[in-house]
This record gives C-alpha cells, structure tokens and sequence, in this order.
C-alpha cells in the first residue's frame, strides 16, 4: 500500500533549557538550542501525517491552543491561533478529514491539540469528530491517574472525553486493530509509562515517532535525557535499543520538538557512536 509521509507543525513552545537537558551542563546544551533571557529554548510539536489512499492517520496533536492565558504564559506557549489546524488547511485538510489520531501519550504538548481553541467560559471540546484516537492502556491509565511529580503535564478532563467519544482504542501490546498491518509499536516507560512509539513500515525501513524518547536531534546522544523524565537510566537503555534496531534496519526517526529538522537517518562515526545523518528538515508526501 502506498503511503506518503507530511511533517505538520503544532503550536510551538518555550521550556527551560535546563529542565529539557536535564543531566547535560549549560555550557554543553547552549551549542544545541540557544536559550533566551529567561533561560529558554524554542521547541516545536510537530505532527507526522501518513496519508493512505483510502485514509488519513495523524501521530499526535501538539499542544494545541487550549490553554487559558494565564496559563498559555506559564507553559511558554507561543501562538494564540491552533496552529494544527491551519497546517492541515495548507495541505488540504481539515481536522474532519482525519480517520485516525494515534497519541504516543497524553502529556498536554502531545494531545492538547486534541482539543479546540480556548475559548472563554466554554469547556474543553473534542476536534476529529469522525477519528479513532489509538493511546496505550498504560499511558491512558497513567493520565486518569497521574503521580503528583508529574499532575500538571497532564489535562484533567481529557480521558473522560476520549472515553465518552465513543471511538477510543487502547492498546494494550505493540500493534493496533485500527491502524492494522504495516503499523506497530516501540512501548518505551523512560519518559512517562506506557509511551507508544508509532513505527511505520516502508520499502526504505521504517519510520519511528520518537516522541519524547527522542525529542530532537540533539537527544539522539545515548546519555543526554530530560529533567522530565521519570526514569533516566530506563530511558537511556530504551534508546540504545531503539537506536541500535533502526541502525540494523535503515530505519529513521521522526521529531516532534526539533526546531530545524523532522527526520533523520542513522550511522555510525568514527568513535562507533549512532549518530544522525540525512537530516531533512520538513516532509511534504515523502514515501514511507
């Protein structure tokens, strides 16, 4: 089956570089993102869109534009519009075009684009009315029940109303009933339980959403990880693994935080170390 690729940006954002290179010294992580007067680094969200003949599968969302202002500025969002949704318009779609939405977890930066533009007075409202949302079993319960270190990267009615769409699959091992063959599942815990990584197969190898696992080029270094992350060590044996099966199969991996490039293939240097390579900054229908 023929299957094209798109890279489609989110709302961006602005975190504390030393909270998204946790273990990495300043000195170190300046020459990979820059940072603000406030000690800031820019992050995209970036969605990966496959298209199919028949369908339209969409891996994550964003943060979306969800928040109230108060809180928009406090989580460093920095569009007011649902950017999402203008970069479908672009390519010619709309969020109802959308059959199937597959979420890696349910941190706000990766499904707050799930939701519509705030809007003042109003509740949360589900967007893709006709989509199956796929999020594993773990992650969804982690969401209903978070831990307290992690409470406020989650959005507190979000499972409810995926629940009461009626169209919510968990999954509960590596593949998916709805995304059926030529689709599976990296499950990673390093980051937050449960965390999908979308694998998609192609004559070329495969085409990994690294989600937070990887959020970007410079987090492909074995040892650099997040101040986010809740199991650094877990993390770091994850990506070794990861990284060493897509070496082994051609594989390449997808960003959703990178600010230059959505993909990038791996080799090894002259130190034995993976490393990316072929880095490509947007896709635009690219075969998987």
């Amino acid at each position: 089956m023929e299957r094209r690729l798109y890279s489609v940006l989110g709302n961006s954002q602005k975190l504390d570089g030393g909270a998204m290179f946790g273990n990495a010294p300043r000195a170190m992580w300046e020459n990979w993102a820059p940072p603000d007067e406030l000690n800031r680094i820019d992050l995209f969200t970036r969605a990966l869109l496959v298209r199919e003949p028949s369908r339209n599968i969409l891996f994550e969302t964003g943060i979306g534009a969800f928040f109230e202002p108060k809180l928009k500025e406090r989580f460093g969002v920095v569009e007011d519009e649902h950017v999402l949704l203008a970069s479908l318009d672009a390519i010619g779609l709309s969020h109802e075009d959308i059959d199937v939405v597959v979420l890696s977890h349910l941190h706000f930066d990766h499904a707050g684009g799930l939701l519509a533009a705030y809007e003042e007075g109003q509740p949360h409202r589900l967007l893709f009315p006709k989509a199956t949302y796929v999020v594993g079993q773990e992650a969804f319960a982690r969401a209903k029940k978070p831990h307290a270190r992690d409470r406020a990267s989650f959005i507190d009615d979000l499972p409810e109303l995926l629940e009461a769409s009626g169209r919510l699959e968990i999954v509960e091992g590596t593949t998916s009933a709805t995304l059926g063959d030529g689709y599976s599942f990296v499950l990673s815990s390093g980051h937050t339980p449960g965390m999908l990584l979308g694998k998609v197969e192609g004559s070329d190898g495969p085409v990994v959403f690294c989600g937070d696992l990887i959020p970007g080029v410079p987090w492909v270094r074995r040892a650099i990880t997040m101040g986010y992350d809740r199991y650094p060590e877990l993390l770091i044996d994850e990506k070794t693994a990861l990284l060493e099966d897509m070496l082994s199969r051609g594989g390449r991996l997808f960003f959703t935080h990178d600010t230059h490039h959505a993909m990038a293939g791996l080799k090894r240097d002259e130190r034995d170390r993976i490393v990316p390579t072929a880095l490509v900054e947007e896709l635009e229908g690219v075969a998987a």
